[in-house]
């Protein structure tokens, strides 16, 4: 018995034993990214037993049944786990959302979110590497309040990107730093090494960029090294397809409609239909409708005690809608940090893009092109078999070449390359307690280069059944540009940091400099007759090409510039006991561009912030997580001009002269200089708070904003004089929303939902002088109206009887005849007659609101986030369809519902072509700009860090993207976005569609 006893108790002990030996072993990642995290806390709750992951986030701990473990690491989540009997506890720990502590870039060093007082929204790396979009800036439509993006389908075209409205005459694109130098694009850098984006909007954050911040700027900082080796493999595939086509007449209602327009100008009906029996959708005939595209990056990344090292390599291959369009990029990015010992640190970093450049295409000609032509002869018994079809003569056939043939043929005779490396060295060094010096020098190197061929092109023309060339040309003949532009740029910058008990101080003190030359070389030569042609092989397509080129036919030009400038700037970012912040900026700008006398200019900014939340009224408000009262002004600059040298006009060639026999050139100056010329000034302030409610769960800001730009510069011209002057005012003004709501309802079920709106309300205050107005295009810049806005006739709706045009007011004879079925435009000025002077705005191409609305959700290793995306209150102008005095275009199909009798229509005009009076500007064009687009969904698995085939791995994610998926809108063309210049936006010219685009894509860690 006692035997019996001692055995139980022994086994009873070996239970016990067992159970507080318990091993449990894992990995903890950060849920984001998925990598490993060294250091973390791992203790055994309510015990001294605990221990710390290792470099690759691996531990191990002894625990019993029951007992509870907690993972707890700086800038995360702490995380709680109770054991059961698992031997293995993989954890991922959340980034914490109280980012209080994050650590943003701002011009010239970063900051501690806490400690500024303007408007700056961080964007990761990740939520762009990941969608399909070759410039970055692209996938941040929608993302960020306050910033409007308005992308196109061109492949290698720029969005247009505005920044709290418009506020300049010739330029509204936003500063980009990339990695600290300043440039105009960042359409260069991988989306793949982008470790941030900030985009900056306030005076506060902006006054430190000087006479480049009026625009807003957009830092991007690309990815160094990480803890430990890590190597990056990811690859999409996908396809585009266009949606929304343009609904347009085909070979049927195209021959009633053009029958019908002749009969009614007098003129017999087209006598060659018999010759075109084709029913051609011209738009599908030079579609790429399953344009492919695919990526291919690969990233090595590495730090140890003294070094930190990120190599990145990406190759993308895309087509565009129109058939033949490519694109080919090569990027390379290379960032390497050395720390030489405690107090001193250098480094370099080489972004590398070669880009073969698509041909140029559209969709243009394709709505225009009649379609009852087929895109190439058919008919086996004729000797002209296969050739492209002319379009007929009388129908746009000397105006419109066919669609296809430029597809094929002519677009595929253009070869375009980009090179282009930019980089930095810089060395930075500790010294003294709290100082901190570093010296930068940067270079951007930038080659464009195009060749083009025009061939002898035979083409069919069916109404004489005979060849012709193609626009009458019998000549081959190679053009070659060369652009090459060089940017070099100097920071010295000094900062220094000091907390003096509840007070704490960073000064930042700086000089830079900015120098940037361009030479531009330019060539043609045609083929010698005696020769022969110039052969159709791109080996031969260079203006020297020897022995077809005919010396006598060989012309050259070329333009080159050189600017500079040189700036001192200040910084003082002072925080008193973590609740009273005052951030204060200075810059002072040179430039080489102005006069001497006036080549100096000042830019500064003030802002505050409250911290209420860390008053100790608010201990008991726990609701309330945290608030920030904020607001700043300052004075910005704008340096964008249309001419190198706003002050030095230079001279153009003029009337010429003879002088014994000789032919001398005569010059002009271009315009007068203006010694008093300086750059615009933006006078900005806002007010607004940040706050986080609900144990962080909830988000919500709010800031309005003021832009007033001051000496606008404007080119004048009075009839008798040319000059540019600073001469008016634009003002921008509104209201920006964020909110989001983030909440995990378990260990394996997480969302997070928000969005932002934008409200701007533009004004032009003055321009010049009273009545002074900038045309470009259908749009009209003018004191008292938005920038930019559409001006025409306002359309009252058709004449329906004569006893109607008799009762209405009398019309011009300047404004072209009209009859009973043309549109009747409305008396504006009530002066009893309608002339010129009735036009008006009759459109503001600029939004009343934008906005955006995302949402992520989470369940075990399943992911979905969706974005969507619009803008409502502006109008487009349809700048297409509107009939022709040139050519005969093919019809919208809207145009079926024409006037053809009293009551028929009181919006469609009759069919004519003979006058153009319906085709004066006006309301007609105008079309409802307001859409609402799914803009992303995102549908992905993560595995849970494990070996394929032996090769551990710490990352591995498949998903598939969808992005444009659908689009209610209001317009005719392709897609409601349309950019364009500062006083010309908003105009749809036709041109490209912006593609549904479906992607495969997987990325993998290890």
């Amino acid at each position: 018995m006692r035997t019996r006893f001692i055995l139980l108790l022994l086994f009873l002990f070996s239970i016990s034993s067992f159970a507080q030996n318990l091993k449990v072993s894992g990995t903890v990642t950060g849920s984001e990214d998925n990598m490993p995290l060294p250091g973390v806390n791992v203790i055994v709750k309510g015990t001294n037993r605990g221990v710390s992951t290792d470099f690759d986030g691996n531990y191990t701990i002894e625990v019993s049944a029951g007992e509870v473990i907690e993972f707890s690491y700086v800038g995360y989540n702490p995380k709680t786990i109770t054991v059961s009997d698992q031997s293995t506890i993989n954890i991922a720990l959340e980034t914490n959302i109280d980012a209080l502590e994050e650590v943003v870039v701002v011009g010239y060093g970063s900051a501690k979110k806490l400690d500024l007082t303007g408007s700056i929204v961080k964007v990761e790396g990740d939520d762009v590497a990941d969608k399909p979009n070759a410039n970055p800036v692209a996938s941040l439509q929608g993302r960020v309040s306050g910033l409007s993006v308005v992308n196109t389908g061109r492949l290698g075209e720029q969005p247009d990107i505005r920044i709290r409205g418009t506020s300049s005459r010739y330029s509204s694109t936003p500063l980009y730093v990339v990695d600290g130098i300043f440039t105009d694009s960042i359409d260069y850098i991988n989306p793949n090494d982008i470790e941030s984006m900030q985009v900056l909007k306030d005076a506060s954050s902006l006054a430190i960029f000087g006479v480049r911040g009026a625009n807003g700027v957009i830092i991007v900082t690309t990815k160094t090294g990480k803890l430990g080796l890590t190597v990056n493999l990811n690859t999409t595939i996908g396809f585009k397809q266009i949606s929304d086509k343009p609904d347009l007449a085909n070979a049927a209602l195209f021959r009633e409609l053009y029958d019908e327009q002749l009969a009614n100008d007098g003129f017999p009906a087209f006598g060659f239909y018999d010759q075109f029996s084709g029913d051609t959708d011209w738009v599908d005939t030079i579609s790429n409708n399953s344009g492919a595209f695919q990526t291919i990056n690969a990233s090595v990344q590495n730090t140890t005690e003294k070094n930190k090292i990120y190599f990145g390599l990406g190759y993308r291959d895309e087509e565009g809608l129109v058939k033949e369009e490519k694109m080919q990029r090569i990027t390379l990015n290379l960032n390497n940090e050395l720390k030489v010992n405690d107090n001193l640190k250098i480094g370099a970093n080489v972004n590398i893009q070669k880009d073969k450049l698509p041909n140029g295409g559209g969709f243009t000609a394709a709505l225009n092109a009649t379609p009852i032509v087929d895109p190439i002869h058919s008919d086996t018994r004729s000797e002209y078999n296969g050739l492209y079809n002319q379009l007929p003569i009388e129908i746009g056939g000397a105006q419109i070449a066919n669609p296809l043939l430029v597809a094929e043929v002519t677009k595929n005779k253009r070869l375009t390359e980009r090179k282009r490396l930019v980089g930095n060295i810089f060395t930075e060094l500790k010294f003294l307690k709290g100082f901190t010096f570093k010296a930068t020098i940067y270079g951007d190197f930038n080659n464009y280069s195009r060749r083009s061929y025009t061939p002898i092109i035979d083409i069919y023309t069916a109404e004489t059944d005979e060849i012709v060339e193609l626009n009458g040309n019998q000549i081959t003949r190679v053009d070659q540009q060369t652009v090459s532009t060089i940017n070099f740029q100097q920071d010295y910058i000094l900062t220094y940091d000091k907390e003096i008990n509840n007070h704490k101080f960073n000064l930042t003190a700086g000089f830079t400099t900015t120098e940037t030359k361009i030479e531009q070389l330019s060539g043609s030569v045609e083929h010698d007759p005696s020769v022969g042609l110039i052969p159709d092989d791109e080996r031969f397509w260079y203006v020297g090409v020897f022995p077809y080129g005919d010396p006598e036919t060989r012309i050259a030009d070329s333009n080159q510039f050189d600017r500079a400038t040189s700036s001192f700037l200040g910084r003082l970012l002072y925080s008193y006991d973590e609740k009273y912040l005052l951030n204060a900026s200075y810059r002072r700008d040179a430039t080489s561009q102005l006069a001497p006398d006036n080549r100096a200019q000042d830019f500064w900014s003030l802002g505050g912030a409250w911290i209420v939340t860390n008053e100790n009224f608010m201990d008991n408000f726990n609701a309330l997580n945290f608030l920030k009262i904020k607001g700043s002004i300052g004075q910005l600059g704008n340096q964008f001009v249309p001419v190198s040298y706003p002050y030095y006009p230079g001279v153009d060639e003029g009337a010429t002269a003879i002088f014994g026999g000789d032919v001398v050139p005569g010059y002009i100056q271009r315009f007068e200089e203006n010694p008093d010329l300086k750059w615009e000034t933006v006078k900005s302030w806002e007010v607004g708070f940040e706050s986080t409610w609900l144990d962080n769960r909830l988000n919500f800001n709010a800031t309005y904003y003021n832009k007033d730009t001051e000496d606008l510069l404007v080119f004048i011209d009075t009839g008798t004089a040319e000059f540019f002057d600073n001469a008016g005012e634009i003002n921008n003004k509104g209201f920006e929303f964020d909110v989001s709501w983030n909440d995990e309802i378990s260990e394996n079920f997480k969302y997070s939902i928000g969005g932002n709106i934008t409200t701007t309300k533009n004004e032009v205050i003055s321009v010049y002088e009273d009545g002074f107005r900038i045309f470009d295009g259908p749009s009209v810049t003018e004191a008292g109206l938005p920038i930019g806005y559409f001006y025409g006739y306002e359309v009252e709706g058709i004449y329906q009887t004569y006893a109607d045009i008799a009762e209405h007011e009398p019309v011009s004879d300047d404004l072209g005849a009209f009859d009973v079925g043309d549109f009747k435009y409305r008396d504006v000025n009530g002066d009893g007659e309608i002339t010129a002077d009735d036009r008006t705005m009759i459109g503001n191409p600029t939004p009343d609101f934008t906005y955006g609305i995302f949402t992520n959700v989470e369940y075990k290793n399943f992911f979905l986030n969706m974005d969507f995306q619009g803008v409502y209150g502006n109008e487009i102008f349809r700048n297409w369809g509107n009939g022709s005095s040139f050519a005969q275009f093919n019809f919208r199909g809207a145009r079926e519902g024409r006037w053809t009798g009293q009551g028929t229509s009181n919006f469609e005009p009759r069919l004519s072509n003979i006058s153009g009076y319906n085709r004066l500007n006006s309301s007609y064009m105008i079309e409802d700009g307001s859409y609402f687009r799914i803009r992303n969904i995102q549908l992905g698995y993560n595995f849970k860090p494990s070996s394929i085939k032996g090769v551990e791995f710490k990352q591995m994610k498949l998903y598939v993207n969808l992005q444009n998926v659908y689009t209610w809108s209001h317009n005719s063309g392709f897609t409601p976005e349309a950019g364009g210049s500062p006083t010309q936006f908003g105009v749809d010219a036709g041109g490209y569609p912006l593609p549904i685009i479906s992607t495969l894509g997987f990325s993998l860690t290890f």
